[in-house]
């Protein structure tokens, strides 16, 4: 090993302790919320942007209630630390981690929770492009107009950098919660996109999470109705979902504090966790073949 050269060893990156990074989303009334109740409240800190907690208004969990953009971007700087590869004017800098430091007080404070539930990303989203459209790039330097497209390109990167700056907090799990819309695309066909402002953020935040289940309801082969996670890319619901971890199943038990265990043991062998099978070769068609709309 060259002297000085910063390698972290096989041994050293297996002992290190990852939280889960993951967004969880759900039609409203679904019980997003209510997944607090399957995580250890002593342990989570509830990040709480929707004021609507009644689903756990008896549950005594230690809650941070952000209103306005800039304490989103503050509580996130001191909860993920500063990035030193930010300029001091910008937001997660070391200077603005300093900043926060004097006035939310020491960090370490943070050491007991294990997880942020963040609830949730849609609100968030709001707040940025408010936010957003309060700034100078909102405005048309032609027209002294407001500017769509300039509020639009800040609030992209306003909350991706948001989003990402929280999933570096390793030793953390981060959970992002947000409301799942059911649209129909230009075919007419029925497809399940996040409820976020603009479209770059929820094109990009499966990209930047570990996992992406969505909670929904499901029935079983009697027709009974049960909630579940669903998990995997490849579902036949057409469910957004993801499992980067490779220990989760298709359909998981709506129940955070089990999934994150699972998460964390043993994997599969990285043999099983993908299946290939090539299809039968079709009989050779007619080279004056024509492809019909059924085929």
């Amino acid at each position: 090993m060259m002297r000085g050269l910063p390698i972290i060893s096989a041994e050293q990156r297996l002992a290190e302790h990852r939280g889960v990074k993951a967004a969880i989303f759900g039609k409203p009334g679904s019980g997003k919320t209510w997944l607090l109740r399957t995580l250890m409240s002593s342990t989570t800190l509830f990040f709480d942007l929707e004021a609507g907690d009644l689903a756990i208004g008896d549950l005594a969990i230690d809650t941070i209630r952000p209103r306005t953009w800039q304490e989103c971007r503050d509580f996130a700087a001191f909860i993920g630390g500063p990035n030193p590869a930010l300029r001091d004017d910008q937001p997660y800098s070391q200077a603005h981690y300093d900043a926060v430091c004097q006035k939310f007080g020491d960090p370490r404070a943070l050491d007991r929770y294990e997880t942020v539930f963040i609830d949730s990303v849609t609100v968030a989203g709001r707040l940025c492009f408010q936010w957003c459209g309060g700034q100078p790039e909102a405005v048309s330097d032609k027209t002294g107009k407001p500017d769509l497209r300039g509020t639009y390109g800040l609030h992209g990167r306003e909350m991706i950098a948001w989003l990402v700056h929280l999933q570096h907090t390793r030793a953390k799990n981060i959970v992002f919660v947000g409301v799942l819309d059911e649209k129909l695309d230009d075919f007419n066909r029925k497809i399940y996109v996040p409820q976020i402002e603009g479209t770059k953020t929820g094109l990009e935040l499966p990209g930047i999470v570990d996992e992406v289940l969505t909670l929904t309801e499901i029935k079983d082969e009697e027709g009974k109705s049960y909630r579940a996670f669903v998990c995997h890319t490849f579902n036949p619901y057409g469910l957004p979902a993801k499992d980067r971890s490779g220990r989760l199943d298709m359909i998981e038990e709506p129940h955070l504090g089990r999934l994150f265990a699972k998460i964390g043991g043993p994997a599969k062998p990285a043999t099983g966790r993908v299946e290939f099978g090539r299809p039968a070769s079709p009989a050779a068609a007619p080279l004056n073949h024509q492809m019909t709309t059924e085929e």
